[in-house]
């Protein structure tokens, strides 16, 4: 048991959840509720840490996009002949 409450309430309490939200809803909300937790910690602690997100140059980008193009010109070339 977890501070008093048992196996049996908690499978009520999820099971009222799922009724009331939908399955395909609660874990957005779970997320939700994940990211205000965190941002509360953060907030309380002082810092501001940002997260460092990948860059693809334009040029990687380009390259890829005209490969893909020639691979379907050429499957096109195929199907036709």
């Amino acid at each position: 048991m977890i501070g008093g409450i048992g196996i049996w309430e908690l499978l009520i309490i999820f099971g009222i959840l799922v009724l009331l939200f939908g399955a395909k809803k609660l874990p957005e909300i779970g997320k939700g509720l994940g990211e205000g937790i965190r941002s509360f910690k953060d907030s309380l602690s002082g810092e501001t840490e940002k997260k460092e997100e990948k860059v693809i140059p334009t040029k990687e980008i380009e390259a890829e996009v005209t490969k893909e193009e020639k691979v379907e010109a050429k499957e096109k070339e195929k199907s036709t002949a």
